[in-house]
């Protein structure tokens, strides 16, 4: 019987713990480092409401039909932080980590989307914030390699 209490007690908390609280205004979503403004910028939804929002339409590789996302550019991120550099190193809540040409997101309107079909994105469903590259747009998209930048759980880009 003593098992079956840690097990019911894991149970309640998955039930019982909201899915995702939604990220305080001040509080960062993002962080960069490297080749920015000061070596750290931390970029909070704050800052994301005060740039340019995009709607994107797309298909991707993980979910079905063509979701509208809804976010801001990356390279308005990348302004913002005052970046220079020609890579980009995102990371993701899981650690999964890939280094992402710069030139991407001044050829393609790629998004830092915060929403999906008008449904804010949380750690739970691939958020808060996705890397999401207009697919649809150009043919060249619809590659292994550029499918493996569409980073999701995107917590820290590193400039270099």
């Amino acid at each position: 019987m003593k098992p079956l209490l840690p097990f019911l007690f894991g149970l309640l908390t998955v039930f019982l713990v909201p899915a995702a609280s939604p990220a305080l205004a001040d509080e960062p979503l993002l962080t960069l480092t490297g080749a920015v403004e000061g070596g750290r910028v931390e970029i909070s939804r704050e800052d994301l409401d005060a740039m340019e929002w995009r709607e994107l339409s797309t298909s991707t590789t993980v979910t079905d039909g063509r979701p509208l996302f809804r976010g801001v550019l990356m390279r308005d991120i990348l302004e913002h932080a005052g970046a220079s550099g020609e890579t980009v190193v995102a990371r993701a809540l899981n650690d999964y980590v890939i280094d992402i040409p710069i030139s991407d997101f001044h050829a393609f309107d790629v998004l830092a989307a915060l929403y999906m079909d008008g449904t804010a994105l949380t750690p739970r469903d691939k958020g808060p914030v996705w890397i999401v590259y207009p697919r649809d747009d150009h043919g060249v998209l619809a590659d292994i390699r550029y499918d493996m930048r569409w980073v999701w759980q995107l917590v820290a880009l590193h400039v270099q």
